[in-house]
């Protein structure tokens, strides 16, 4: 583990972004977002969540895929796919590095998604380990832990100090990497220094607190005791999705915010020059969406919300040993503008222990 000062940072983000794009937490007009570092933009490493996450990188909200022109009969393909550049991420939170893991499970699959997978061959996750977590984090709920997030490497900011741990063989070379630049700069001294017993035992004291935080939010005990598989046609069937479903304005908000949903829609467009066919997001929340020549297989406002929480918490557990579509970030509560959001579902669904 090393350690590096925190005002010393920018030093450190203009040697690491010397040959690859460095993104990372951005604040503009009183919103943090990941955008391209520079020195003159405002990174905010105390805000919790950023407005979207960080699935954006590896899954964006609209790519090219591939172009056609057409002559007569003759068809002629053009590979003109968006360049996948070597970048790097930091300042994941440990709620957003969870799902990506969810993401590899969707497109890192036969047959895997190769758009997809040249973002995450080209991408070094640096995660940051969350100091005071919101009231409307639950990421505990499904087994995250806000304290020692995944990622490459795990970062966390104690009294100043940025601890930097590598975490998988990618963080290894990465440090290395990094090791090898501070050098080259001349810039060893206070950037980049290994952490002894002390720092250790202080960052065991940080973990521990956080815990004690996370443990004493509102949503820290939500219960997922009958959400599986074996639920299916119990939940599927509830006649409480009714009432669930009334308030629900089919706005797709909480699925634009949310860091694991995967539907999208592909499109071709007329350019006037030839046809450019791309993909963007789309969602199960729509009127249109998965529509096809008969129509939409959804009619109904209630059938769409079933959808999206049944997948979440029936549908995808069922099929990925257990694993949850959710992370618990709590964009939906946050941003959901009838505040209907996965913890009422959870709540109005799940197993009345009371009876």
């Amino acid at each position: 583990m090393y350690k590096i000062p925190v005002n010393h940072l920018t030093q450190l983000f203009s040697l690491i972004s010397g040959d690859r794009a460095l993104y990372a937490p951005i604040e503009k007009n009183g919103q943090v977002r990941f955008g391209r570092w520079s020195e003159s933009e405002k990174v905010s490493l105390d805000k919790l969540n950023t407005i979207r996450s960080a699935k954006d990188f590896f899954f964006p909200q609209s790519e090219n895929l591939v172009a056609f022109k057409t002559e007569g009969k003759k068809i002629t393909i053009i590979e003109n796919r968006d360049d996948s550049e070597a970048f790097i991420l930091f300042g994941v939170r440990a709620c957003d590095a969870a799902s990506f893991d969810i993401l590899d499970r969707v497109f890192l699959s036969e047959p895997v998604d190769t758009y997809y997978k040249a973002r995450r061959d080209n991408g070094i996750v640096i995660t940051l380990a969350c100091s005071e977590p919101e009231e409307t984090c639950f990421c505990n709920v499904f087994g995250i832990d806000a304290a020692n997030p995944a990622g490459d490497i795990a970062t966390w900011i104690v009294d100043d100090v940025l601890y930097w741990k590598a975490v998988t063989a990618k963080g290894d070379a990465f440090t290395e990497t990094v090791k090898g630049l501070i050098e080259k700069a001349g810039s060893s001294e206070n950037l980049f220094e290994a952490a002894g017993s002390p720092e250790e035992e202080k960052l065991k004291k940080y973990k521990e607190n956080v815990k004690k935080i996370m443990d004493s939010l509102p949503l820290h005990d939500l219960s997922l005791e009958g959400f599986n598989g074996e639920a299916l046609n119990d939940k599927f069937n509830s006649p409480k999705w009714k009432d669930l479903s009334e308030a629900c304005l089919g706005c797709g908000t909480c699925t634009f915010v949310c860091p694991t949903c995967q539907c999208y829609d592909i499109r071709d467009y007329d350019t006037g020059h030839g046809i450019q066919r791309f993909r963007c997001w789309d969602s199960c929340m729509y009127s249109d969406f998965t529509k096809m020549a008969h129509g939409n297989p959804r009619t109904s406002q209630l059938e769409r919300f079933r959808q999206r929480f049944m997948h979440k918490l029936i549908y995808f557990p069922a099929n990925n040993d257990g694993v949850y579509s959710c992370v618990g970030c709590g964009r939906c509560i946050a941003g959901c503008p009838v505040s209907m959001n996965i913890v009422k579902v959870v709540k109005a669904m799940g197993v009345d222990k009371n009876v």
